[in-house]
């Protein structure tokens, strides 16, 4: 079998080692439900508040403001939702959000803001679409498929000037650790996802700062659990796994090694394949995201053709059907529909190495050459 070139790390991580350990007690002998008032229950509080801790310090947060969730998807719809079923009034999110985002605020009715041919949103114009009544803005850190880093901390400072009572959203799944949070200024609510980072699918963070608690309402109605934001009993072993994995993403953290592996990706590629353009190449992003748009060869089938060789890689966009839509970002940035259906998305992890850039770039050639040559995934003649 042929060994795996793995470079959607944008998609999920792979479990660290030392965060499995973690859990295992969690979901064995230490099974007691924190809520309870004994002592084996107590034991296993004591876990989730050492995790909360260890956390809100990597966050750069208080402990009283990590509210545990499901993962990525139920933190951005919890800031969404709650703070729009909190008080009537605008909300605004940019047009190249992750579909988590977006499809919380087409429920509730929300402005798209625009952004530009980098992707980068105005905001000044954020603020101006969000008026000086409005309840919430969400524009995220680092986007998932292009890995171009938004101005937030200009967002943030724009509207809390332009609408004081307004909540500043930002999703940063992608952002953490190779992103200094101190860059995202003072959002209010900030969301986090474990398995992003080698942390467990299924939990993660949504930090919910002093004085944005009482402009929140929850989604989930039952018990008092995450300060009466999140009801339901406690992932206890993910959450344990989520703290032990964020600690040591934060340790190894190497951006400007990764940047370089993410560049002579894009060089790579660029020098072989012809008429290939990056998105983002000129603007501020992710050490981890290589975004290639081709000129003559569709998503879906490059993407087939790379799996043959044990190249795992994605178009950064939704599949319906088993056929990749095209990408919402790219379009929302002013590309053309047969654009958007051409990019593909190289994601860098910790574990990548040069050799998995040689890998994977020769194997793009190889596979671009079947398909300009008219040779599908069935094999070339």
């Amino acid at each position: 079998m042929t060994s795996l070139c793995y470079l959607d790390h944008a998609a999920t991580t792979p479990l660290h080692p030392e965060a499995l350990a973690a859990m295992l007690p969690f979901l064995g002998a230490e099974f007691a439900n924190p809520s309870s008032s004994h002592r084996a229950a107590r034991q296993v509080r004591s876990a989730v508040d050492e995790a909360r801790e260890q956390l809100a310090e990597l966050f750069g947060c208080a402990a009283s403001e990590v509210v545990f969730t499901s993962g990525g998807t139920e933190a951005d719809n919890l800031a969404v939702k709650g703070a729009a079923a909190a008080r009537a009034g605008a909300v605004v999110v940019s047009a190249v959000e992750h579909h988590a985002v977006l499809g919380a605020a087409a429920r509730v009715g929300a402005t798209t803001a625009p952004v530009d041919g980098d992707g980068l949103v105005d905001p000044a114009e954020v603020a101006a679409l969000l008026g000086p009544d409005g309840v919430l803005c969400s524009v995220m850190a680092v986007n998932n498929e292009t890995g171009v880093v938004q101005p937030v901390a200009d967002v943030a400072e724009a509207v809390h000037d332009r609408a004081p009572r307004a909540l500043v959203h930002c999703d940063a799944v992608q952002a953490f650790p190779l992103l200094p949070l101190q860059r995202l200024g003072a959002p209010d609510l900030v969301s986090f996802s474990a398995h992003k980072f080698g942390g467990p699918k299924g939990v993660g963070v949504l930090v919910v700062r002093e004085g944005a608690r009482e402009r929140l309402r929850p989604l989930i109605d039952g018990g008092s659990q995450e300060d009466s934001l999140r009801a339901g009993t406690e992932n206890v072993a993910g959450i344990v796994g989520m703290a032990v994995a964020a600690r040591l993403a934060a340790a190894t953290a190497a951006p400007a090694a990764l940047a370089a592996l993410r560049d002579d990706l894009g060089a790579a590629v660029r020098g072989t394949v012809a008429g290939v353009t990056e998105t983002g190449s000129q603007v501020e992003r992710v050490a981890s995201i290589c975004h290639l748009v081709f000129a003559d060869a569709e998503a879906e089938e490059l993407l087939l053709l790379l799996d043959e060789e044990g190249v795992a890689a994605s178009a950064g966009a939704a599949c319906a059907a088993g056929a990749i839509e095209a990408s919402h970002v790219l379009l929302a940035m002013g590309r053309s529909t047969e654009e958007a259906r051409r990019a593909v998305r190289f994601s860098l992890g910790a574990a990548t190495t040069r050799a998995d850039i040689e890998r994977a770039a020769a194997a793009v050639g190889r596979a671009h050459r079947r398909l300009t040559r008219g040779v599908g995934a069935a094999g070339e003649n």
